[in-house]
């Protein structure tokens, strides 16, 4: 079974994916301690394939902005929205360290499956509570952070875009320390991290993120589970640099446009909290995140809450979630007004094109049904059907948006999943 490195999991959804879940999460931490002289090593791996329709042809619905296309205006019916494919080895020299590589295949905003390293750290085991990895390592914002792309750990097709896609890197490079402690009958993990990431968008375009600091906190008491987390990281990507170097030289005006909007090296904050109750046969779940980049992806709020009922082999859920802008989702620009007559149609020009960037910031609701069927062991079917509706002049979550898009207009989405691990 799969060795991955991380905390013990949480408890969501189906007895069968918590079960997977624990083992596929827990491995590396349990493999050190069976460890006694001589290396042991662990492989595995999990996937998704599936595909998704989407009946709109102004854009594309994707599960994350950092994927090229998807089902509507690209493909009718996507087969690369979900589907994915990951394999990871573990190796653990003995009860103190340990090590783990876990590698993910998906498509990238370059439209390859080029793989891409998810996990590659050290782990040296202080004390039976006290951990320390070195490395690349999981992000731990969110319930599902650890094991966000294992489609089989949780009943979704996949987990609510309107929160998950707030923060969308998963992985940071750097350290984390993790103790855990009970009191009572709750028992408790704290965990915190510092490190950076470098994502490469669409060539020459890269986010950076640099002094990427926080903590996560999970208590769990029975069927309940509780999970904090927040970060801070100073954040800088080259995406609209001709137009804001345009804003500057329209003096003071534009230069306050260009400082407010440009993501270079900004401030940016992110808090999540999450709750789950399990008691065996049906199980209730909810989390609310907030996301400040103090630039023009402005500050965002999303929750989400979901139920589901276990019947035999069967899970059936419901769910509904909703992001807003905390900040305006339009500017005024510069005054035409106030420049000479030869500037304002370029000053026009700008306004628009700021504007038309703006419409970036996710503003959307939507309501889910779906069915979980555990066919077999380690394999799981989903069938999910998902109304989304952008409003208030934002594309939502949607991307490749096209001329004729129109906010506002409900998007229904049908999805068909395969998910299973190793």
């Amino acid at each position: 079974m799969l060795l991955i490195d991380s905390i013990h999991p949480l408890r969501v959804g189906l007895k069968a994916a918590a079960l997977a879940a624990s083992v596929l999460m827990a491995g590396a931490a349990h493999a050190a301690d069976d460890a006694t002289t001589a290396p042991t090593w662990t492989f595995g791996g999990y996937g998704t394939v599936g595909v998704v329709h989407a009946d709109t042809s102004q854009a594309d619905f994707t599960s994350s902005i950092l994927k090229a296309d998807g089902a509507g205006y690209t493909h009718r019916w996507s087969d690369t929205v979900d589907t994915r494919v990951g394999a990871q080895v573990g190796a653990s020299l003995n009860k103190q360290w340990s090590a783990v590589l876990q590698v993910v295949s998906e498509q990238g905003l370059d439209k390859s499956f080029r793989p891409r390293v998810e996990w590659a750290n050290v782990k040296y085991q202080v004390t039976p509570d006290l951990a320390l990895r070195l490395g690349r390592i999981s992000l731990p914002m969110y319930l599902a952070a650890d094991y966000r792309k294992i489609g089989y750990a949780f009943t979704f097709v996949r987990n609510p875009i309107e929160v998950y896609n707030a923060i969308p890197i998963s992985s940071s490079d750097g350290i984390d320390l993790t103790y855990r402690w009970h009191t009572g009958s709750i028992k408790h993990v704290g965990q915190l991290f510092y490190g950076h990431n470098d994502v490469r968008l669409i060539d020459p375009f890269r986010a950076k993120s640099r002094a990427l600091a926080g903590f996560s906190y999970t208590a769990e008491s029975g069927p309940l589970t509780i999970r904090v987390s927040a970060m801070t990281a100073r954040l800088t990507v080259n995406i609209a640099e001709d137009l804001f170097d345009a804003f500057r030289q329209f003096g003071p005006a534009g230069a306050a446009i260009a400082e407010r909007y440009a993501v270079n090296d900004k401030r940016t904050t992110g808090f999540s909290i999450g709750a789950t109750y399990d008691p065996g046969q049906w199980y209730i779940s909810s989390e609310a995140g907030h996301f400040d980049a103090r630039s023009f992806f402005a500050a965002t709020t999303a929750a989400y809450a979901t139920a589901g009922y276990r019947w035999g082999n069967f899970t059936p859920y419901l769910s509904a979630a909703k992001i807003y802008s905390n900040d305006p989702t339009t500017s005024e620009g510069l005054p035409p007004a106030a420049l000479p007559a030869q500037l304002r149609p370029t000053a026009g020009y700008l306004n628009a094109a700021l504007n038309g960037l703006l419409t970036t910031i996710p503003v959307q609701s939507s309501v889910t049904a779906g069915m979980r069927w555990d066919c077999m062991t380690n394999v799981a079917v989903k069938l999910q059907y998902d109304r989304v509706r952008p409003h208030a002049g934002s594309r939502g979550t949607l991307i490749n948006q096209q001329p004729d898009f129109r906010s506002g207009q409900v998007v229904n989405v049908a999805s068909a999943v395969l998910d299973f691990v190793f």
